[in-house]
């Protein structure tokens, strides 16, 4: 399934995120520093979101309170809450 996530308080204005058998097959961003974002891009993609969330969860950016890889784990929270709400 496709998702659209908007974040807030980094670079990075969007994520495009398809997850399919709870494990993430594809993420887009728009925005941000683009060599970071393929490079984690191609580290979380087949993996487990329980994991991701686990690795990327709390990671600040620069004094700011969230990063880009926080950002994917809230993404990746909410996903998991409207999935178990359908």
């Amino acid at each position: 399934m496709k998702y659209v996530y908007n974040t807030t308080g980094v670079c990075t204005k969007q994520f495009g995120i398809e997850i399919e058998n709870n494990r993430l097959v594809n993420l887009e961003s728009a925005g941000g520093c683009p060599g970071n974002l393929i490079g984690m891009a191609a580290l979380v993609k087949d993996m487990d979101i329980d994991e991701i969330i686990k690795r990327l969860e709390g990671i600040s950016c620069g004094g700011r309170p969230t990063s880009c890889p926080d950002q994917l784990a809230q993404a990746l929270k909410q996903i998991k809450e409207l999935e178990a709400n359908q």
